[in-house]
């Protein structure tokens, strides 16, 4: 008798797309890391959407966007470690370093519906 093996449907997917995605339309910083991790330099951004894995930035096409930096949502004073996944234009999707805590999304999409 052989076993058959089923394939996981989740890992064609990219990683970005597996969670689910919440709308809060929230202004944020995108917070510059430099030497010996000094986080002088900021830049405007909009959150549109986020999820536990990442999250997609509207950013100035023409502003350039690091690899790695803090992400600061307006409003929440915790910073949250991120990596570039890919850039279009001004659309930025970002993916953190950790997965968020679920209460701590529950959170930041509540304060979105508040406003």
């Amino acid at each position: 008798m052989s076993l058959q093996v089923i394939p996981d449907a989740k890992q064609s997917i990219p990683q970005d797309q597996v969670y689910e995605k919440f709308t809060i339309d929230r202004p944020g910083k995108i917070i510059f890391v430099g030497h010996r991790l000094s986080t002088k330099s900021n830049l405007r951004c909009l959150i549109h959407s986020i999820s536990l894995h990442g999250a997609e930035l509207e950013v100035s096409p023409h502003v350039p966007v690091p690899s790695n930096f803090f992400l600061e949502i307006l409003g929440i004073h915790d910073e949250i470690g991120c990596t570039l996944i890919r850039r279009e234009e001004e659309k930025v999707t970002i993916g953190f370093n950790m997965l968020i805590d679920a209460e701590f999304l529950h959170h930041v999409v509540r304060l979105s519906f508040e406003l």
